[in-house]
């Protein structure tokens, strides 16, 4: 549990209708293998101790004192073995005079309480109106269940505190139908302050149903801000006139963590992060969350010995490019849509501002090489002639002809103004100006060559009544690898809210997607160009500078970067889960190493962010003052530098 982490499980045992001493042998059997993996919360289906499918045997006083004799079982099986997970199982139980779906709450050889089902389906093929009574709140002096010689609260306002034993855990609970409706309780829950919501589910399989119960879940999750596990009846129920498909499903703030294959019986796993969810309520300032909104009662697991705090060996997956989807045709969806916001943004600046020209410094690289081409869709979009965009080669000392004849080809091959102005006369002009040695290769040397292009740029604009564009990225401006009031500089960077990870694989989205043949042709060699800011004599005609050798990998810190900013994490959990996401591609000592240069290097260069020109945010991260990011310029990095010392 450190950093976090909590284990949970889902668990769908194969059954035998209406033979709860049966279903007990087969639940306590993955209580224990469950328990072996480390989980800390167990999640059964709904009335798993009967079968959801037994109709009319539900009125049989055999059958529901089969269940409660089943219950007991396993609770006397968690205080032999001193199970120290809280564990879910449903089962019918008779309670003054009526029969409530309920589910059971378990840890140490207590019943911590029951959570009636408040929402009872009674259409289609289901029809537990017939036997069961919606729940509904208790009340703390009167409502309790007298079982296993205790006393033990019942209602559907209850929530399980296990906040002293695990920082940030509080458990909500819904059953099946609970999910579906509009008002859901989970919602309650989540606004008494639960961050984990369990649903112990019978939900049949029917075409296309998976797909929207998947949804929900997602959603459900998303909404509430928390982790969510959904645990489905499978195997064993009866099939007389539907089939149960045991879909279990982890979920945790909208992204589904483990998803069971439909149609086998087992356990899926995943880790929930406590530290994440609360995290992200703190941050949504909408997000308004405590027991007096709801009246919950907080049932506090104030008997039992502090939780075992093993350090889990995680399983959860974390992408090493969070940025960026996986999966091929969501990629390509992304794309197009950012490209399309980027464009969007420069459209409503020109229409603004009465301009229909701009400039557009080109390097060859692959930032200038998307302005270029959000700069070319914008006035498609607008229907204005691409020769109103001039783009501006300005080779210098460290130009190399790759880069130059990739830069005035691709200009060429959108259709736009190309200008060719080499500033290396007039920066040896300001060198002789300023008593700046032209052979001193210091930031003096690079940084005047990055200013001389933003000065003729601008003048340059000044005098065709153009726009700007700025080419700068996202990861560039949270590492400030941009000369100040040089290249930081435009009238409107499109760029800024793209990370260098995802501006690679937008320009290759357009590679791809171009008819034109010389137009791919040298998107695919700047594609495949080392970046660099070439402002250093090149070798042998190649570049010299690479920025990756001076800074560190762009994915290493796109991923710091996601984590730190979007997520709230310190540094040791970074540290921790970049050691399993770039397993294999970078060892210990490295990504140590940049971790502690990312985190220099985005608190001293915070001065550079404050004053950003206007750009359009794309993604969940952004870095402008004027939305996402505020933060001082003056501020200390000691407490992180300090805490990534110790890894």
């Amino acid at each position: 549990m450190k950093d976090g982490y909590i284990r949970v499980a889902a668990a769908t045992p194969v059954i035998r209708v209406a033979d709860p001493q049966y279903n007990a042998e087969q639940v306590i059997s993955m209580i224990d293998e469950a328990e072996k993996k480390g989980a800390k919360l167990i999640v059964f289906p709904e009335l798993v101790l009967t079968g959801y499918t037994c109709g009319d045997l539900f009125l049989q006083d055999t059958l529901l004192e089969g269940a409660r004799d089943a219950l007991i079982k396993i609770v006397e099986h968690t205080e032999e073995t001193e199970s120290d997970a809280v564990i879910f199982v449903g089962l019918p139980l008779e309670w003054r005079g009526k029969l409530y779906n309920v589910a059971a709450v378990i840890q140490k050889g207590e019943l911590q309480g029951f959570i009636p089902k408040k929402n009872i389906p009674a259409y289609a093929e289901f029809y537990e109106g017939r036997h069961f009574e919606p729940g509904r709140p208790g009340d703390d002096s009167e409502d309790y269940v007298h079982i296993c010689d205790d006393e033990v609260a019942i209602g559907t306002d209850m929530v399980f505190d296990l906040s002293e034993y695990v920082p940030g855990l509080i458990i909500g609970c819904e059953i099946c139908e609970d999910m579906w409706v509009p008002d859901t309780p989970g919602t309650a829950y989540a606004m008494a302050g639960a961050t984990v919501i369990v649903n112990l589910s019978a939900s049949d399989e029917l075409v296309g149903k998976a797909v929207y119960r998947r949804q929900l879940v997602s959603s459900t999750s998303a909404r509430t801000v928390s982790g969510y596990v959904y645990a489905c009846a499978g195997e064993g129920e009866s099939t007389q006139d539907v089939v149960y498909g045991g879909h279990s499903m982890i979920a945790e703030n909208g992204v589904i963590l483990k998803e069971a294959e439909r149609f086998t019986n087992g356990i899926i796993y995943a880790e929930l992060d406590l530290d994440r969810i609360n995290h992200e309520r703190r941050r949504m300032t909408t997000f308004r969350s405590g027991s007096d909104v709801t009246g919950s009662r907080k049932i506090r697991f104030l008997n039992y010995m502090e939780m075992k705090k093993e350090d889990l060996e995680l399983e959860r997956r974390y992408d090493p490019r969070p940025f960026v989807p996986s999966d091929d045709s969501e990629r390509q969806k992304r794309c197009r849509e950012i490209l399309q916001i980027q464009a969007q943004g420069l459209k409503k600046r020109l229409i603004h501002t009465g301009m229909r020209s701009v400039v557009v410094g080109v390097s060859g690289g692959l930032d200038s090489t998307l302005a270029l081409l959000v700069s070319a869709k914008t006035f498609d979009l607008m229907g204005l002639d691409r020769k109103g965009i001039i783009a501006v080669t300005m080779p210098c000392f460290g130009t190399t002809d790759r880069t130059y004849n990739n830069s005035r080809t691709l200009a060429k091959a959108l259709g736009t103004t190309l200008k060719e102005i080499p500033i290396a006369e007039a920066v040896t002009v300001h060198f002789h100006d300023i008593g700046q040695n032209v052979r001193h290769h210091d930031v003096t040397y690079e940084n005047s060559q990055a200013r001389e292009r933003t000065q003729v740029l601008m003048d340059l604009a000044n005098r065709t009544g153009a726009l700007v564009v700025g080419t700068g990225d996202l990861s560039e401006l949270a590492l400030g690898w941009a000369t100040y009031n040089g290249d930081h500089m435009s009238m409107y960077g499109v760029n800024a809210g793209v990370p260098k990870t995802l501006v690679r694989y937008l320009v290759s989205n357009i590679t791809m997607e171009t008819p034109d043949r010389k137009l791919r042709a040298v998107l695919l060699d700047i594609l495949d160009t080392p970046v660099s800011p070439e402002l250093l004599p090149p070798k042998n005609g190649k570049i010299s500078q690479q920025t990756e050798d001076l800074v560190g990998p762009y994915e290493l810190h796109d991923f710091f970067l996601y984590y730190m900013l979007r997520c709230g994490f310190p540094p040791a959990k970074i540290y921790r889960i970049a050691l399993k996401s770039f397993e294999g591609t970078y060892d210990a000592e490295t990504i140590k190493k940049w971790l502690g240069v990312f985190y220099r290097r985005f608190f001293s260069q915070q001065f550079k962010r404050s004053c950003l020109p206007d750009g359009p945010k794309v993604g969940s991260v952004a870095l402008s003052p004027r939305g996402d990011l505020r933060m001082p310029s003056d501020a200390s990095a000691a407490l992180w530098l300090k805490e990534i010392e110790s890894l």
